[in-house]
């Protein structure tokens, strides 16, 4: 378990190290540039007089309180055309002494000295600030030799901010060096006050880690690379190491959600499926929902964070645009939130569970194998349930029926309630039914991007356009499927291929028509058997689906209805890449 930092206000964030900086005597930063110059004026000064400038450099400036010269008037009103000036004070930051003003919206600071050789000033040229909105942490700097874990140097302060590389987020460190404890004191105080005003931001989380995710790297990515960024953050985080699957979905049925201000998951997309459908179910069961009937579902109260460390994180990168943990704990710690389209899998008018994709025949049978080896490592029982799965290739007879985006465009649409949903359902002849041999059906609500899929699974869909992508595979030759497969590692249209059909959907249903049993291990065996027209069912009676990464065996018709809206993750909507006009053929 974690040591979680505690929620506290800025009087008690600077009190507790109070005492180690009592120990230090303030000394004041001097600019090397003007050193010799200022040195020469003061021994034209009393010595009393000496000191009382010493002194002034080092205390804070309450802008409120003091007037400034005319120098300084029009330095302060540079800053601050925007926005009314808090406190003011001398920093040395890098080599040099800078004078920096801080403003309910900013932190802005410019170089005291020097002047050119000619004697004008660079301070218009060279004003730096940061904005308060990238800022996410302060903290007290101090100098401590090896071993020591309490007192040591006072430095000055540190503000940590969020900044933007590419498609990562990064943590930047900003030091700000005076060694007065009345300056520091006075400045963390009121950083704290700015921090702690912004309404967005986490400060309690319910944190799950799956330490058998991928390479059992989960644990380690999270102490890491993600605690220390919460603890910067002053985000109190209950961390549990799930020790079982549906460990997580348990702890979110039965326990006390209201302390929390959101639910982070590390692991791959199972964790995060089985975070997501606990998360809902939750809401469901706090709303009065019947799940065992047709009902229209109500958003989750709490958005959900997710740090991506599995194998392939295809929510983490369709939500981040990036497989980094760390671009995904600033999201969390900024309070970035997105709102996400959710799909219900139903059968016999029963809720199995919420998702973001599915995948019927070879991406369901391929995931079946692999759990039947997981002896195996990770990646090897993945490409082993792969090749064989292609070795076995054969088409499902199934009946696919879905109710287009086209029909619904009118409709007014509730993001929370669903009503045109409920409303539509019954229109039985709003419906398109397609009977046929099929290789592989997919649904997906998100773009499910990946390192597999730079474009994603379902590149023509977005995280809340609220539809969801019908891909179908008709029955084919195996080598032809192949080469469909290749295509999503590239940049190439996968759907080019005269089997393969796209339709953007709302809703989805699907009846396998097969009625004898068949067995994998007996076919393979069998010489005469025809692959490529006779169709195959489980010999167990149910049919594997691969839901969000993990095994769900269905026994008859299963209902996919999308959700607009219905989820709230920490991330932003990442730009659209640009792109040809895929040409598909539709259903």
């Amino acid at each position: 378990m974690f040591e979680s930092p505690l929620k506290s206000n800025a009087r008690n964030a600077w009190s507790e190290s109070q005492e180690e900086l009592s120990e230090t005597e303030p000394v004041s930063p001097v600019s090397k540039g003007t050193r010799g110059k200022k040195k020469k004026k003061r021994r034209q000064q009393p010595q009393q007089q000496q000191q009382t400038e010493k002194r002034s450099v080092s205390a804070p400036q309450l802008c409120a309180e003091e007037s400034f010269d005319r120098e300084d008037e029009q330095s302060e009103k540079r800053y601050t055309d925007y926005d009314e000036p808090i406190v003011r004070g001398i920093f040395q930051i890098g080599k040099k002494s800078h004078d920096v003003l801080l403003t309910s919206m900013r932190v802005t600071w410019s170089p005291i000295q020097p002047e050119t050789p000619t004697g004008q000033s660079e301070t218009l040229r060279r004003t730096e600030y940061v904005e308060l909105k990238d800022v996410f942490g302060v903290k007290v700097k101090r100098r401590r030799s090896a071993g020591q874990e309490t007192g040591g140097t006072l430095l000055g302060i540190t503000l940590f901010q969020c900044k933007k590389k590419g498609p990562k987020l990064k943590d930047h460190a900003i030091h700000f060096n005076n060694m007065s404890v009345d300056h520091c004191e006075i400045w963390f105080k009121k950083l704290k006050e700015i921090l702690s005003s912004f309404q967005n931001r986490p400060k309690s989380l319910k944190v799950f880690v799956n330490p058998a995710s991928h390479k059992k790297e989960a644990y380690q990515i999270y102490r890491d690379d993600v605690a220390p960024l919460f603890q910067l953050a002053d985000i109190k985080a209950d961390v549990t190491i799930t020790e079982r699957k549906g460990h997580a979905f348990s702890i979110l049925k039965e326990s006390n959600l209201d302390g929390y201000d959101g639910v982070v998951v590390v692991g791959g997309d199972g964790s995060v499926a089985e975070v997501a459908h606990g998360l809902l179910l939750r809401a469901q069961m706090d709303a009065g929902r019947d799940t065992d009937s047709m009902f229209t579902p109500v958003r989750a109260t709490l958005p959900l964070g997710l740090i991506p460390a599995g194998s392939t994180d295809m929510v983490a990168c369709s939500v981040h645009g990036i497989r980094h943990p760390v671009t995904a704990a600033m999201h969390i710690i900024m309070g970035h939130h997105q709102e996400v389209d959710v799909c219900s899998f139903s059968c016999l008018g029963r809720l199995l569970r919420f998702g973001f994709s599915a995948m019927f025949g070879f991406g369901g049978r391929t995931l079946a194998l692999a759990e039947r080896h997981r002896w195996m490592p990770p990646g090897q029982r993945r490409e082993f349930a792969v090749i064989k799965t292609l070795a076995n290739l054969k088409p499902e007879d199934c009946e696919l029926s879905y109710l287009p985006v086209k029909k619904v465009q009118t409709e007014t649409l509730d993001p929370v309630k669903n009503e045109y949903l409920k409303d539509n359902m019954e229109e039985e002849e709003s419906w398109t039914t397609t009977r046929g041999l099929f290789l592989n059906v997919s649904i997906m609500a998100i773009p499910c991007l990946c390192s597999m899929a730079p474009r994603g699974l379902a590149p023509n869909t977005r995280l809340n356009n609220g539809s969801m992508a019908l891909i179908a595979a008709g029955n084919a030759s195996r080598s032809e499927f192949i080469k469909h497969l290749k295509r999503y590692n590239s940049v190439n249209n996968q759907f080019s291929f005269s089997f393969v059909e796209t339709q953007t959907v709302w809703a989805v249903r699907l009846r396998p028509r097969s009625q004898s049993s068949w067995s994998d291990d007996i076919a393979e065996d069998n010489g005469e058997y025809d692959s490529k027209n006779t169709p195959i069912i489980s010999s167990e009676g149910a049919y594997p689906w691969n839901v969000d990464g993990d095994l769900l065996e269905v026994p008859s018709e299963l209902l996919i209805r999308l959700h607009p809206q219905l989820l709230t993750l920490f991330g932003v909507d990442i730009e659209e890449a640009e792109e040809a006009h895929i040409k598909c053929s539709c259903i």
